[in-house]
């Protein structure tokens, strides 16, 4: 592959999840030359790895699949994915430039044509994490069915290099010696879309720190619930065994100075109670019960949404979970202060737990972009009130969570607002670059 060393694009996205793609067709429709950097082996970010939306529970992927191949064949949008942002400084006062680097997939993406040969002959088996880690997939591999883009790439730290998937490969696509690739873009403005990550299920040891039988993520039963998912149904892990009570733990990651998140995380809520109801449809005789300290239903529509849950039957108990421990015959025990019944500490047993964690930045500007951040980790905005996407950076413009907790719907809509932005901050640069030449040539 060819090493680019410096690219010009109008603006750069850092970010391909939900915001960063609709920011970036936002920029594109409008004529501007877009680059967007992700990190991931494919763009799409957390939305695409959903199984529903909450409150309409329409499809995740009918919903971002469209717009990952919006952008992926659009005339103004090029896609740097499986690459790193090293650097992010402006230059002049109408020129920002990135400094990247493209992470070696180990297969040229100029050659695979996504036959994924090499996958089906890989003999070594890991762990997926795009499955939750409940089964497992191959050392050389494509993400998943509706990956963008459909390119392969090689887990180097557990591959045999038995080199059976350089023989089978029908191009030649595979290489071994391929290294990273430095480059950089320059660009006029730029959206920082970088997401978010959950917070570790193994920082509480009152919740097992991580290490507890049938204790789950929200994001694991996210892939459990898919039509696609690991097992094809919701099954409990450790047996295989569907399981007759599940239980959410509430604020498990969220709202906890212990953790140092003393923030709530916003769609916590409403995300257990779209599962809840998903698997209230996947298992109708499972009893659900959802351990909260507070509903916030916030959104439109969402209050009905709570309300609709209820009158399935799906069990809410104002409590605080105090502790879970592992319980006889791979069930899970819930210790924990009811604050409406009879109160005092109760013990419950369920056989799967779902914990609701809360949402932390994905990506630390220090030593990368001299953008503030609060003292959340999220990027501050210098105008909440008036212009919520601007930055303490001239030219530099957030959206989504990287700016703070927020749900798909308000998400989608900064992103536009931070392409508007953007968009304004070139014209206005470029005016400033047209006055100052006509300036120029008059003297």
């Amino acid at each position: 592959m060819k090493t680019k060393q410096d690219l010009q694009f109008d603006a750069i996205v850092v970010g391909g999840g939900i915001a960063g793609l609709q920011a970036a067709l936002d920029l594109g429709d409008q004529g501007y030359r877009v680059a967007v950097v992700e990190q991931d082996a494919t763009i799409g970010g957390k939305m695409i790895r959903l199984s529903k939306v909450f409150p309409t529970l329409d499809c995740a992927s009918c919903i971002t699949t469209p717009k990952m191949s919006a952008a992926a064949h659009h005339e103004n949008i090029t896609l740097f994915t499986y690459c790193t942002l090293d650097s992010l400084e402006r230059r002049a006062p109408d020129r920002i430039v990135a400094g990247i680097t493209r992470k070696p997939r180990y297969v040229d993406p100029e050659k695979c044509i996504g036959c994924r040969k090499c996958e089906y002959g890989c003999p070594v088996y890991v762990e997926d994490p795009e499955q939750g880690n409940f089964n497992m997939r191959k050392a050389i591999y494509i993400p998943f069915s509706n990956a963008i883009p459909q390119v392969a790439l090689m887990d180097v730290e557990n591959c045999s290099l038995c080199g059976k998937c350089a023989r089978v490969c029908p191009t030649g696509a595979v290489d071994y010696f391929m290294q990273p690739e430095p480059f950089t873009i320059t660009a006029g403005t730029a959206i920082l879309a970088t997401g978010f990550e959950l917070s570790p299920m193994d920082q509480k040891p009152q919740y097992g720190l991580g290490r507890l039988d049938n204790v789950v993520s929200s994001m694991q039963m996210e892939r459990l619930l898919a039509p696609h998912g690991p097992y094809n149904r919701v099954l409990r892990p450790s047996d295989g065994k569907e399981p007759d009570s599940i239980a959410y733990v509430q604020c498990a990651g969220s709202r906890d100075r212990s953790l140092n998140i003393p923030y709530c995380s916003r769609v916590c809520c409403m995300y257990a109670i779209k599962q809840a109801m998903l698997l209230s449809g996947a298992l109708p005789l499972a009893d659900i019960t959802i351990y909260y300290m507070d509903i916030r239903a916030f959104g439109k529509g969402y209050e009905q949404f709570y309300q609709n849950a209820k009158a399935m039957g799906i069990e809410f108990v104002k409590a605080k979970v105090a502790r879970i421990d592992q319980a006889d015959g791979q069930m899970v025990r819930l210790r924990y202060e009811d604050q409406e019944g009879d109160g005092g500490v109760m013990e419950r047993e369920h056989d799967l737990v779902v914990l609701s964690l809360g949402i932390v930045p994905q990506w630390n500007p220090a030593g990368i972009c001299s953008v503030e951040c609060g003292g959340d980790g999220f990027i501050r905005s210098a105008r909440p009130k008036t212009a919520p996407t601007v930055t303490s950076l001239e030219g530099v413009f957030t959206a989504g969570v990287a700016a703070g907790p927020k749900d798909i719907v308000d998400t989608i809509a900064e992103a536009g607002a931070a392409a508007m932005e953007a968009a304004g901050y070139l014209r206005q640069i470029s005016g400033a670059r047209n006055a100052g030449q006509a300036a120029g040539a008059a003297s």
